[in-house]
């Protein structure tokens, strides 16, 4: 018994460590996707080509691999089990932030994001969709779950703000979100899929 609830306890800490580390990812996530203006204008002022190549393609290594990390820590909120657990109370709108953010990443899968401004400005207004529902939640409902008397101090309808924000003991909202957020990684990866069989193009082998 004391071991099964050392498990459960670590897998707790582990779950609720990720949720408090995720917005520090999603602000520079969001920090080197808006820097990109920046780096050019400063890989124009390099004369040497051989340290301005470097200096972009490590640029770009980092701001597509925080993406990709923040999407994968996000995955957590997918599973039932860690998502619709009331003793966590994790972020009410967070999966469906990472179905926004997976969007975001097909968007630079499928198009140029650092050529093609359109592709950009669709990734731009992607991610920020993404963080704001995620952040808000976990900082106005999570952090803020302790200061419930001090929000009805002054008002009930603040009081109330911290307890609409997370996952409580109302699992309908929580239960249908995830839902749709399943159903939407679905669609999404399907019509992925569908997108690459059209685009792949078969090149039979010559023979020797």
């Amino acid at each position: 018994m004391d071991q099964q609830a050392l498990v459960q306890g670590t897998q707790y800490w582990l779950v609720l460590s990720v949720a408090a580390v995720l917005p520090i990812l999603w602000s520079f996530t969001l920090a080197l996707h808006f820097a990109r203006p920046y780096v050019i204008r400063y890989l124009q002022g390099l004369t040497l080509r051989f340290g301005g190549d470097v200096w972009w393609l490590s640029y770009v290594l980092m701001r597509d691999a925080l993406m990709v990390i923040t999407l994968a820590l996000s995955a957590i909120f997918l599973f039932p089990n860690l998502y619709l657990s009331q003793d966590l109370a994790l972020p009410i709108t967070a999966p469906i932030a990472a179905l926004v953010l997976f969007w975001a990443l097909l968007a630079k899968v499928t198009g140029d994001s650092d050529d093609n401004p359109t592709t950009f400005r669709i990734v731009s207004v992607l991610l920020v969709v993404a963080s704001a529902l995620y952040i808000v939640p976990q900082i106005y409902g999570v952090e803020a779950g302790d200061q419930v008397d001090s929000l009805n101090s002054f008002s009930t309808t603040l009081g109330s703000i911290p307890s609409s924000l997370v996952v409580g003991t109302d699992l309908s909202w929580p239960y249908a979100i995830l839902n749709v957020s399943l159903l939407g990684f679905a669609a999404t990866g399907a019509v992925m899929f569908i997108w690459f069989l059209r685009k792949s193009r078969f090149e039979p082998a010559e023979a020797a």
